[in-house]
């Protein structure tokens, strides 16, 4: 059964040569820095990231020793030889700059497996209605389990649901548990209730003997109702979302321009040497722009999916 299998089921490490360099280098050299980040592998786990703890770590230490000097650098020749300060003050907004990166750096190293296991749970919720279904026609044609997440796991396109069942493939053909054990397994690493309820589920309709595909069935058409529901939720809360927009970010903007610009043909500064024209532009070509992008990706983060 093992040739049926895609091949990045097998795929336990990242192809990047960056973090195998960097696991190369510094795997056995991080001893004394590993307990820094308590917690973190059992986050890389549910994130389903192909790359170890240790690889994870050792890259977030390189690119530390990379990019942190090269920032100092890069700062210190723009205060010197671009704005023309001295040289002491290059270096000292040399350090701080590159310290600031440093912090910001191991916060996005920090907290993007923490996204993306949050990711994957939103979406694995969203596709339980779907996928139990297909489950079911699966089971309904008297397919064994353990067949049936190879064949979710070879979906032609890209599911957050393809990711778990290639999960628990991999673990039944590389590590050698059966489908129980490789559901279990999943179950702990994901914090979706949701799929933590349909994996007991299975794991009991299997243990007595019971109806598989009826199960799914009945699983299927809840989901499909809490889906529903959901989207009846989420039309109030747009509803809401639309008038804040309107507020915030178009009447908003046009009350402060026309603030600014009558200020700006009065003459004057606002704060230090800003006066009010290049305030307007700030406002106009970044502050109106970056607040809309914030706004969507805010508005991506909590929308159900329709798929």
């Amino acid at each position: 059964m093992t040739e049926n299998v895609p091949e990045n089921v097998y795929r336990n490490t990242s192809d990047n040569k960056f973090q195998s360099l960097a696991c190369s280098l510094l795997s056995d050299k991080i001893g004394n820095v590993i307990p820094l980040f308590k917690g973190l592998e059992e986050i890389l786990e549910r994130a389903y990231l192909r790359i170890s703890f240790k690889a994870y770590v050792s890259t977030l230490i390189l690119s530390l020793l990379l990019f942190a000097p090269l920032m100092f650098i890069f700062t210190m020749l723009l205060m010197f030889f671009i704005l023309q300060t001295s040289l002491s003050q290059a270096f000292l907004s040399g350090i701080g700059v590159s310290l600031l990166f440093s912090a910001f750096l191991v916060l996005c190293f920090y907290f993007y497996p923490i996204y993306r296991a949050d990711k994957l749970k939103r979406e694995i919720e969203n596709e339980l209605a779907f996928a139990s279904g297909y489950m079911a026609i699966l089971a309904s044609a008297g397919i064994p389990l353990e067949r049936i997440f190879y064949l979710m796991a070879n979906f032609p396109f890209q599911s957050a649901f393809s990711v778990v069942a290639r999960g628990i493939v991999r673990d039944v053909n590389l590590f050698g548990l059966d489908v129980i054990s490789a559901l279990k397994r999943a179950s702990r690493k994901n914090s979706s209730k949701i799929f933590q309820e349909l994996v007991k589920g299975l794991i009991f309709t299997v243990h007595s003997g019971g109806d598989l595909a009826n199960y799914l069935k009945q699983k299927s058409k809840q989901y499909m109702s809490l889906k529903r529901l959901s989207l009846r939720k989420f039309t109030d809360t747009l509803a809401t979302l639309s008038e804040f927009y309107v507020a915030l970010f178009v009447a908003g903007p046009l009350l402060l321009i026309v603030m600014l610009a009558v200020m700006a043909v009065m003459g004057g500064s606002i704060v230090g040497n800003l006066g009010p024209d290049i305030l307007l532009y700030i406002l106009m070509y970044i502050g109106i722009p970056v607040a809309s992008i914030m706004f969507l990706i805010i508005l991506d983060a909590i929308s159900p999916r329709w798929w």
